[in-house]
């Protein structure tokens, strides 16, 4: 087991960020506004799915002093051959999707600056802030940007005043006809990745990294999805009683926002529509400022541990060297994404390998939260379990279609 100096030992400061995507957000908006309160029972199901998940991670952490990515070495050398051309492929996409989705609301605020080069200024902009701040600053940076869009959201589900009876109802668990995959994509989808992976690396940052942590992980993580549930189920009330209402499309995408945006701005005015759309970038800002550093602590434990630097070596910390170079990759090299398209071979491995990660996430704490590899007083009880066997159904079933959609796009 690993033991770590630390500069701080902080109390409780929830980790404050709901994972919270664009993409989250439009799906949720998507399903209001198709089905009204009907999968809000789906909503809930995924908030607890990830805190099981995110739980596990954390646990595993602190239980064991070791990081997640030496967990999954520990179960063979499979899981290095997947995730290590993942973490490479994910970050040159997802970096160019990132910096997109948050030049959308700026470039609509401000149509005489073109995306590309506001998508181009927000790469720089969270390049900057992670290369040169501390947890600390970056922590209460990514709290006030989640702050913002988590008022935005719920400030627009009381203005659209929610049919309370109606809700209730979405709480009795029913597929709508053909909703199946729509269903379980909206009880996966809450919350993010593989940066739930990444818990783990940002307890070790704030200095909480042996057992006597525990309790204070496990209100940390609750409380964040606890907001994120709160957050989601705003969005799914705006998706039924505004967005259904004004008989509008939401667009697939990141795109589906703006029709958001739009439909504010007729029903409530430029006000209400430009704060959403602050909210909207905020939201989006947060993702690559959190990605940019709890996806480049991976990469660098990653990285070492191929290189036999052990985890916690200051090569691989906030900062090390390691920490740099994915930073630079997810920032520089998915400008050119931004100019070329979208390769369509790129794209497709991108789909295959990130349809398989949240099961190989579940499948892959089942091995480390039982049996030797962890303390027997802190290894899974049953009924996680059980949630983590279901989790990996459901994602099983989305890899699936996901790589289903993925080959049919290819063929196409």
């Amino acid at each position: 087991m690993h033991t770590e100096e630390t500069h701080e030992h902080p109390g409780l400061r929830t980790q404050g960020r709901p994972g919270v995507g664009a993409a989250d957000m439009v799906a949720t908006l998507a399903a209001g506004s198709r089905y009204g309160y009907t999968l809000l029972w789906a909503v809930i199901v995924g908030v607890i799915l990830k805190i099981v998940l995110v739980e596990g991670a954390g646990r595993y952490t602190l239980a064991t002093g070791y990081t997640i990515f030496e967990g999954w070495r520990s179960l063979g050398r499979w899981t290095t051959w997947y995730f290590g051309p993942y973490i490479i492929i994910w970050g040159f996409v997802y970096g160019a999707s990132a910096m997109s989705s948050t030049a959308l609301p700026l470039a609509a605020l401000f149509p005489q600056v073109p995306l590309t080069l506001w998508a181009i200024l927000m790469g720089l902009l969270g390049f900057v802030m992670v290369w040169f701040n501390r947890y600390a600053v970056f922590e209460k940076i990514t709290a006030a940007l989640v702050g913002i869009m988590f008022v935005t959201v719920v400030g627009l589900a009381v203005i659209a005043l929610p049919n309370v009876p109606e809700m209730l109802t979405g709480l009795v668990p029913r597929i709508p006809d053909g909703g199946l995959v729509y269903t379980l994509a909206l009880a996966g989808g809450v919350g993010g990745t593989i940066t739930l992976a990444a818990y783990g690396y940002w307890l070790r940052e704030k200095g909480w990294y042996t057992p006597k942590w525990m309790r204070v992980m496990r209100i940390d993580n609750t409380t964040a999805y606890v907001l994120t549930g709160v957050f989601v189920i705003s969005m799914l009330i705006v998706g039924a009683e505004v967005v259904r209402a004004a008989g509008a499309a939401v667009g697939a995408g990141d795109e589906g926002l703006l029709d958001l945006y739009d439909v504010l701005k007729d029903r409530y005015g430029d006000v209400i529509g430009t704060f959403f759309l602050v909210g909207f970038w905020a939201a989006a800002f947060s993702s690559i400022i959190g990605v940019w550093n709890g996806v480049s602590l991976m990469f660098a434990d990653f990285w070492g541990n191929m290189r036999g630097v052990e985890s916690g070596h200051p090569d691989t910390r906030v900062g090390g060297k390691y920490f740099k170079f994915y930073l630079l990759w997810l920032t520089f090299p998915p400008m050119l994404l931004l100019f070329l398209g979208r390769p369509i071979g790129l794209i497709l491995a991108y789909g295959v390998l990130g349809a398989l990660f949240m099961p190989f996430l579940a499948v892959t704490l089942l091995g480390l939260l039982n049996g030797r590899r962890i303390p027997t007083e802190w290894a899974n009880k049953w009924w996680l379990n059980v949630a983590l066997g279901i989790t990996t159904l459901i994602f099983l079933v989305l890899g699936v279609n996901q790589l289903w959609g993925a080959v049919a796009d290819l063929v196409g």
